[in-house]
């Protein structure tokens, strides 16, 4: 039997509509060559749409209960949880399994939100990888670098407002997660957006370390798009060898630095903002300019 293919997301990046339109249930005739796919079929254009039924793995402790409430608000279809020892019961309104097999059994899920601490974050993965589930999302931080690197891989909600404030629309986000070794990258994201064409505009939170805005860029500037892409890169100030916040973000041997990335992605034809308060206001612009608005 063919595996089927899992996604894994785990910085921020999030695509632009005009207004709040609906998630497009379109699908794309061939998934991207960054992922490693095992004979699934066409998924998504951006990871998920309105039909896509999510369940959630620690869907009763303190993390899982938040994040849960906030998905059914935003009008996301969640249909249940996965809590070890609590199957059988109910946790805000919706049925809790034991296994994440059971809960696609029952409620014919298909992609998965993980909300478990660092040392159950990879079991966690693999359990809905080995259900066969088309997408997991972990934003779990510090998982052990051993445990990533085991994982055969098959989205920065504060500044999502931003955009609505100017009466942007977002219509997908992802999280891509600041670890050294996460599931989906910059160029995993932004091929898809590039691709959709209900995507009309691109917004890239970033920061120092790593190259990961640096491909970004590289994608963008070769793929001639016309849609506005604005970028914001944190860690401007900060000192060289000294870890800021996410494990990944840190600047060594002069490389990963905040200006070089800024200036690759200036290059690339993207627009960039030196204060993260800037980046609604900067993609109203864009757009106008662009007969977008």
């Amino acid at each position: 039997m063919a595996r089927r293919a899992t996604k894994l997301i785990g910085s921020l990046v999030h695509r632009l509509t005009p207004r709040h339109e609906s998630l497009p249930s379109s699908s794309l005739s061939s998934l991207l060559s960054q992922s490693r796919q095992f004979g699934s079929p066409p998924q998504p254009a951006v990871f998920v749409d309105k039909n896509t039924r999510v369940i959630c793995q620690g869907i009763t402790g303190k993390n899982g209960t938040f994040h849960t409430e906030q998905a059914i608000e935003y009008g996301t279809k969640m249909v249940g949880g996965v809590t070890p020892k609590k199957g059988g019961t109910e946790h805000l309104g919706l049925p809790v399994f034991n296994s994440v097999a059971e809960a696609k059994a029952e409620t014919k899920a298909n992609a998965s939100v993980i909300y478990v601490p660092p040392p159950f974050a990879a079991a966690a993965i693999l359990e809905a990888m080995e259900a066969e589930l088309d997408l997991v999302v972990c934003i779990t931080e510090g998982i052990p670098q051993h445990d990533m690197t085991q994982i055969d891989l098959g989205i920065g909600k504060n500044k999502v407002f931003q955009t609505t404030a100017v009466g942007l629309g977002q219509s997908t986000c992802v999280g891509i997660g600041g670890d050294p070794f996460n599931g989906t990258n910059f160029v995993d994201c932004i091929a898809r957006f590039l691709e959709d064409p209900q995507t009309e505009g691109i917004v890239l939170i970033g920061e120092i370390g790593g190259t990961a805005e640096e491909d970004a860029a590289a994608l963008i500037k070769d793929s001639k798009t016309e849609k506005p892409v604005v970028a914001f890169i944190a860690g401007l100030t900060a000192p060289p060898g000294r870890r800021m916040g996410h494990a990944g973000a840190i600047v060594s041997g002069g490389k990963g630095t905040a200006q070089d990335k800024i200036k690759t992605l200036r290059e690339a034809g993207a627009t960039v903002v030196e204060s993260p308060a800037k980046i609604g206001t900067a993609a109203l612009e864009v757009f106008r300019q662009r007969g977008l608005v």
